[in-house]
């Protein structure tokens, strides 16, 4: 008899890597988790934990690809565990942009492959390599359901007052120019698990969920569904990121253009990997250095949180209007889950407008790398509760493929 439950194999693909995480759906007990990386490179490797213990790690040889890493996965890692190979019934495929096509999560055919193919122009640099992780899986895992969970599935409620621009209908109707929206399997997570911590149904909860990792959005959710989300079109719009300006006039660019002569394809890059944090501190994209130069009076550092908590609190303010009231604020991601004064200096913005207040002790305790998955980190009279939880896209993904499991 099997030492396992039934379980899902989640797999998330880069352009030069692939996470995989195989978990028990019902729990979420992660049983084996690994990543391959550089992958194409001459260095290409792959390393795993087996219930959350110690990492190995081995080459995958010179210019190995992601058929390679999860051929690994079974022929290396999974032979050695037989039990844990036959428990797999599911593989869940995480992929950044479906478009307007998808709202649901979805079992992948020849036709579903190809829809991702047409909204690449919309996540280059994501959706071709989910493609080829789903080839490679369906080829190492030939004999069980594949299912695509979409980071914009979760955002095609809103409505178009939320999605739509202000410019040529065409450019709608034709080329689906509008807002798509990101992290959604992670808004949809965290809106649930609120409405647990509320002692309510999700249905009957208004909530502001703010994903903070390098890459960062928020969403305002109403009885589950999303109303606005703060990414558009692609990741780079809305909140001030790791690498990423996020929301900006677009005449930035025609200046650039004109003045400095670059080429539209030059400032994508500068928006893209040369701006947010990384600009504005002059010192890391990370976070941690940025907070121990803000605590040592550096005042690039200061300006850069400030800015951060600044544009992230205007966007949670701006959420009341399609929310009517707010009964909760949680904060997760990298950024969210373990940053309490990113948290601070946030809640310290909307405190006299909105009543909202934290417990300074609770909200230094609340760290997700010190073990603490959730805490309410709200003052008692705070007039809209806060928290901190541990968002578990892996998770959703399992779950989503198990419903096709016959």
């Amino acid at each position: 008899m099997s030492n396992y439950p039934k379980t899902a194999l989640v797999v998330n693909c880069g352009s030069s890597s692939v996470k995989f995480a195989i978990l028990d759906p019902k729990d979420g007990h992660v049983f084996l988790n690994g990543i391959g990386e550089a992958l194409g490179l001459d260095d290409a490797r792959i390393s795993w934990k087996v219930n959350g213990g110690d990492k190995t790690e081995e080459s995958l040889g010179a210019k190995a690809d992601h058929k390679r890493a999860l051929e690994f996965l079974v022929k290396n890692i999974l032979a050695k565990d037989a039990d844990l190979l036959n428990s797999i019934v599911a593989c869940g495929h995480r992929i950044v942009q479906g478009g307007d096509i998808y709202s649901e999560p979805t079992l992948v055919n020849d036709e579903v492959v190809e829809n991702i193919r047409k909204v690449i122009p919309f996540a280059p640099l994501h959706n071709p390599a989910h493609i080829i992780g789903i080839d490679a899986a369906r080829h190492s895992f030939p004999s069980i359901p594949h299912v695509v969970v979409f980071d914009t599935a979760f955002h095609q409620s809103m409505p178009p007052k939320a999605y739509r621009y202000a410019i040529p209908e065409e450019y709608y109707s034709d080329l689906h120019l509008r807002k798509y929206g990101a992290h959604g399997t992670s808004h949809m997570f965290l809106a649930q698990e609120v409405a647990k911590e509320l002692g309510k149904k999700v249905e009957d909860i208004n909530v502001i969920t703010c994903h903070l990792g390098n890459g960062a959005s928020i969403s305002a959710v109403k009885g589950g569904k999303c109303m606005d989300t703060s990414m558009g079109l692609t990741p780079l719009d809305g909140l001030i990121m790791g690498t990423r300006c996020g929301s900006i006039d677009a005449s930035v660019v025609f200046f650039l253009c004109d003045k400095l002569k670059m080429t539209p394809e030059e400032v994508k890059e500068v928006f893209n990997k040369k701006s947010g944090m990384l600009a504005l501190s002059g010192v890391s994209s990370d976070f941690r250095p940025i907070v121990d130069g803000y605590k040592k009076g550096d005042e690039r550092c200061k300006l850069a949180l400030e800015m951060y908590a600044y544009r992230l609190a205007k966007f949670i303010a701006s959420y009341y209007v399609p929310l009517g009231h707010v009964d909760a604020i949680v904060f997760a991601g990298g950024v969210g889950e373990n940053g309490p004064l990113t948290r601070k200096l946030t809640i310290e913005e909307l405190e006299e407008p909105f009543g909202i207040k934290l417990d300074n002790e609770k909200n230094y305790a609340a760290k997700a790398f010190m073990g603490v998955d959730r805490m309410e980190i709200s003052a008692a009279d705070s007039k809209v509760k806060v928290f901190m939880i541990a968002t578990n896209e892996e998770l959703v993904i399992a779950r989503s493929a198990m419903q096709f499991v016959k």
